[in-house]
C-alpha cells in the first residue's frame, strides 16, 4: 500500500513524533535527550518555524510545530532533526546505522474536530507521557518536557519555546491564562485516575 502524502502548509500547527529503531530505548540516557535538545537549537538557528512544545522520551519523541509563511515545510524540518541527530548520536556512540524506526507522524491541529481544546489536552497528554512511563511523578518534575514554559517556572531557556496562539487566547494576563490552562491538568489528572 503506497504511503499517504504529507500534507505540508504554513501557518498550521502540526503534532510530530517518531520511535527509535524498533522502539528499543535508545535514547533512554541524559545524554541522548540533552543531544536531541542541541538539534532541536541547531534547528531554530538554521530554519524558521515555531515550536510550542516537545517531549523526549526514551524510545520516541513528541513535538508541536507551527510552519511558518516563507518558512522550511514540516517535512523539511523533521528531515533536519532526525538525520542530524542520527549523524551525532552513531558519532558519539560508535554505531552505525538508522536510528528511527519510520518516517515522522503527524497530526494537523487546525484539521481536528476542535482544535482549541485539542491542542490544550494534548499538551498535557504529552506532559504526563513520563508519569504513565515511570519516569518521573509530577511533569513540572521531568528536565525533557517543556510543560514548565507554559506555567512560567521555566527562565532558563536552552530551546526557545513559543507559546502557542491557542494558549494565548486563554486569558489577557500570564497568571489568568496559567489558571485556565490548569483545568486542563486537573480534567487530565482525574481521567487518569478513572482508567488507572
Amino acid at each position: 500500500m503506497p504511503r499517504r502524502l504529507r500534507i505540508c502548509l504554513p501557518d498550521v500547527t502540526y503534532h510530530v513524533y517518531s520511535r527509535c529503531i524498533q522502539w528499543k530505548d535508545l535514547m533512554r540516557e541524559d545524554y541522548c535527550k540533552e543531544l536531541f535538545l542541541e538539534v532541536l537549537k541547531m534547528t531554530q538557528e538554521k530554519y524558521d518555524f515555531e515550536l510550542n512544545f516537545y517531549e523526549i522520551m526514551n524510545n520516541h519523541f513528541h513535538l508541536i510545530i507551527r510552519t511558518v509563511k516563507g518558512g522550511a515545510s514540516i517535512s523539511r524540518i523533521m528531515q533536519y532533526i532526525k538525520s542530524r541527530f542520527t549523524q551525532r548520536f552513531n558519532k558519539l556512540t560508535g554505531r552505525i546505522g538508522p536510528f528511527w524506526n519510520e518516517r515522522f507522524r503527524d497530526i494537523i491541529v487546525e484539521m481536528q474536530d476542535d482544535p482549541f481544546n485539542y491542542l490544550l489536552w494534548l499538551l498535557w497528554y504529552l506532559a504526563f507521557n513520563p508519569i504513565r512511563k515511570n519516569l518521573a511523578s509530577d511533569p513540572r518534575d521531568y528536565r525533557y518536557g517543556s510543560i514548565n514554559y507554559y506555567l512560567g517556572k521555566n527562565k532558563d531557556q536552552k530551546i526557545r519555546i513559543t507559546h502557542h496562539d491557542f494558549f494565548l487566547f486563554l486569558g489577557k494576563s500570564f497568571k489568568e491564562r496559567i489558571t485556565r490552562f490548569l483545568f486542563y491538568e486537573e480534567a487530565y489528572r482525574k481521567r487518569l485516575a478513572v482508567i488507572w
